[in-house]
């Protein structure tokens, strides 16, 4: 929407309008697939789409809606992989993994995710963006978890420091790895989205742009804690139905998620940041 776009329609929604592009994603997807998670007994919350699936779907969809002419398509198109990922640690975390022990799936979320990028170049792309994680160590649901941990330490933004440098190295893990398909695709444009300081960026200009100081860090729809989280009773869940009164005064919309006008700012730093590097026609 802050392009001037309208949303993108579900790709399995029947006789929608797909000439603006397709959304595959789904809430609480993981880049790795069920059955690896359950064997490194990490439970799925949510639902079991996870990027591998997303991909077969985009593959339908390009048969059913272009065919063979869909190369002329894409070539034109901006293919957005993600974010994605950071369910996959997330999941862990809540279930009792400590930190170490969900840093070593971390190299085969980042292979998945490459895998899928050069799944998408056989089918045409050839502007691909690849977002890294956001710091969610700022964030209601990881800031929940945290608080009965002796040992958190957090930065001047109340964010949880040992989280958020996880997520700093996954990142450069994801980052080194694009560069290196960058090498490998010299014609293809494959940029980093870097939601990490877009996120900061935010936080550090919040009351300039109109949030509220006081819930820079709290849910907007939720229930109980100092965060306005709570695992169990989270937005959407019985006991949890209502929203704050006025959404784009807050920057989380549900613990985990950010609110429409949050999302609004960080696509404007992203647009400026990487709109150069994506050699978009004029």
């Amino acid at each position: 929407m802050e392009c001037g776009l309208p949303l993108l329609n579900p790709s399995l929604e029947e006789n929608a309008d797909f000439s603006h592009g397709a959304n595959f994603a789904v809430s609480g997807a993981t880049a790795l697939s069920a059955e690896y998670l359950i064997s490194r007994n990490i439970a799925m919350s949510l639902t079991n789409s996870s990027l591998s699936v997303q991909l077969q779907w985009m593959s339908s969809h390009f048969k059913s809606v272009c065919s063979d002419d869909c190369a002329k398509y894409l070539e034109n198109s901006l293919f957005l992989v993600g974010e994605i990922g950071g369910d996959d640690v997330t999941y862990g975390f809540q279930q009792g993994k400590p930190i170490e022990e969900v840093r070593r799936i971390v190299p085969d979320i980042v292979k998945n995710i490459i895998h899928s990028v050069r799944t998408i170049i056989g089918f045409g792309a050839t502007r691909i963006l690849v977002p890294g994680n956001f710091p969610s160590g700022c964030f209601p649901i990881i800031l929940t978890l945290y608080m009965n941990k002796s040992s958190t330490v957090y930065d001047e933004y109340h964010c949880a420091e040992e989280w958020n440098n996880f997520i700093i190295s996954y990142n450069n893990l994801l980052q080194q790895a694009i560069h290196e398909l960058n090498r490998e695709y010299p014609n293809i444009s494959i940029i980093y989205g870097d939601y990490y300081n877009a996120y900061y960026w935010l936080l550090r200009n919040a009351v300039a742009l109109g949030f509220d100081k006081k819930t820079l860090q709290i849910a907007c729809c939720g229930v109980g804690g100092e965060y306005n989280y709570t695992e169990n009773r989270r937005c959407g869940r019985q006991g949890a139905e209502k929203a704050c009164a006025d959404p784009s005064t807050y920057i989380s919309w549900d613990g985990s998620h950010l609110t429409q006008k949050a999302n609004g700012w960080i696509t404007k730093w992203l647009i400026d940041d990487m709109l150069p590097q994506l050699n978009c026609p004029v």
